[in-house]
């Protein structure tokens, strides 16, 4: 007989009154027992028109396929292909559902002589396989002998949406495990999607953890506090940065810094400038060498030639009393004591940010820091807050007074820290928008 030839057609609606309706089946696999849910996704997904694949090797002479209509009312248009190759070429993306005969050969293999066409020794589900590896983006319809639920239920393990028995088929149990395949299969991959977003998610989350710093202050009597918001939602890392380590001769390194932007190069590139600072610091570079290096490293690393980074360096001597202090573009530090208010440390020497002056030099002044204090340092995220509804931004005189109100009652350490960070987001009316990082060492007698 003559082979026909693929086509495509729309199939008239059975309860429209144009056709008797078949029977309900009492057979078939796990969609009887779907009905209402499967119903359920038709009412909530109608109105769009379907387009089905059926991939069988008679689909012209064959009973296979009753007349189709989905919930909405509409048509399914429907395509035939009576082998895998035509099914390719027929595979396009309006395709939202295959209907496969399992019995169907794959490419290359002869049909067996059986009613299955599965020989002996044969994978019986390799025509399935084949086309889940063809259209692992389309949902699957399993297409077997009545009675061989073992088959089919093996095809939904492999990864068919469901399976039907040939000889059982109506429209409308057709029709409902079309629309059903289809949602499962969105469903599925939005799943999927979500999963590896949740997973991508955490891998960034431990990435970004791993690079916070840990400071290393072994045999030092200071006590060390840092608090850390990133301005990107959804982050826990932006530009500022800090660390603080204590070398060989007793003396404790503190740094803090901001590289302008809020992104996750400019994350990066903080990073990349901390770990150099430490590795520049432990091997004894400070001052103005030391920055002039880091100068150097910034503009190998960055993205851009406008970007750049302030940053704010302390040396503290080793018996606690004085520190040397380097300031590059950033603001001064905070120092309080428990007879001395707390106050700006001088910032006259203040240096250009790094990045912005070939050949740039920072000054590193000398600072009394007396028996017992604390020392705060931060990046300007924390004074460039809005205060209220106004245009006025808290500034560093108002993280003073800030910071003196909030010591007087109490408050030291690591509570200090956070009860400052929340009042700057109150005043702010809520989520800053710049990064925020905020270093606090500690001295007692």
């Amino acid at each position: 007989m003559p082979v026909p030839v693929p086509r495509q057609r729309a199939i008239p609606a059975v309860e429209s009154g144009q056709a008797p309706a078949a029977m309900p089946a009492q057979g078939g696999g796990p969609l009887k027992e779907e009905a209402n849910r499967t119903e359920a996704v038709a009412q909530n997904t109608g109105g769009t028109t379907l387009t089905l694949l059926l991939i069988e090797d008679d689909p012209a002479g064959s009973p296979v396929l009753p007349e189709l209509q989905d919930a909405s009312g509409t048509s399914i248009r429907v395509r035939t292909a009576r082998n895998l190759t035509e099914a390719e070429r027929l595979l396009t993306d309006d395709v939202h559902c295959i209907l496969l005969d399992l019995a169907l050969p794959t490419p290359g293999r002869a049909s067996a002589a059986t009613g299955d066409g599965a020989g002996a020794g044969t994978d019986e589900l390799a025509v399935l396989r084949h086309v889940l590896q063809l259209a692992p983006r389309h949902a699957v319809l399993a297409l077997t002998a009545s009675g061989d639920a073992e088959r089919g239920t093996e095809a939904v393990r492999v990864g068919a949406q469901d399976y039907l028995f040939r000889d059982e088929l109506d429209g409308r149990l057709l029709s409902r495990a079309i629309r059903y395949a289809v949602e499962r299969k969105r469903s599925l991959t939005t799943e999927r999607k979500l999963a590896e977003g949740r997973m991508r998610a955490q891998e960034n989350r431990r990435l970004e953890r791993g690079l916070l710093p840990t400071p290393l202050l072994d045999g030092s009597a200071l006590r060390f506090a840092a608090r850390y918001r990133p301005g990107r939602s959804r982050a826990l890392l932006g530009g500022d940065f800090y660390d603080t380590v204590r070398t060989p001769d007793g003396t404790v390194h503190a740094m803090i810094g901001d590289v302008c932007g809020h992104g996750p190069d400019e994350a990066a590139l903080g990073v990349e400038l901390r770990i150099a600072w430490r590795a520049l610091t432990l091997a004894g570079l400070c001052g103005d060498a030391l920055l002039g290096t880091l100068q150097e490293v910034l503009e190998h690393e960055r993205s851009d030639d406008e970007i750049f980074a302030t940053l704010c360096t302390v040396d503290i001597a080793p018996d606690g009393r004085s520190a040397g202090l380097c300031l590059a573009g950033h603001p001064a530090p905070l120092v309080a004591g428990p007879d001395r208010p707390a106050e700006l440390l001088p910032y006259d020497n203040n240096g250009p940010a790094l990045g912005l002056l070939k050949g740039a030099r920072w000054p590193r002044m000398q600072v009394e820091l007396g028996a017992e204090w604390s020392l705060m340092l931060y990046t300007d995220g924390l004074i460039e807050g809005r205060v209220g509804s106004g245009g006025e931004r808290l500034g560093q005189e108002g993280m003073v007074e800030m910071v003196r109100r909030q010591r007087a009652s109490g408050l030291t350490g690591e509570a200090l820290l956070r009860a400052a960070v929340n009042e700057v987001r109150q005043l702010n009316g809520g989520e800053l928008t710049d990064d925020v990082a905020v270093v606090l060492l500690d001295r007692g007698v």
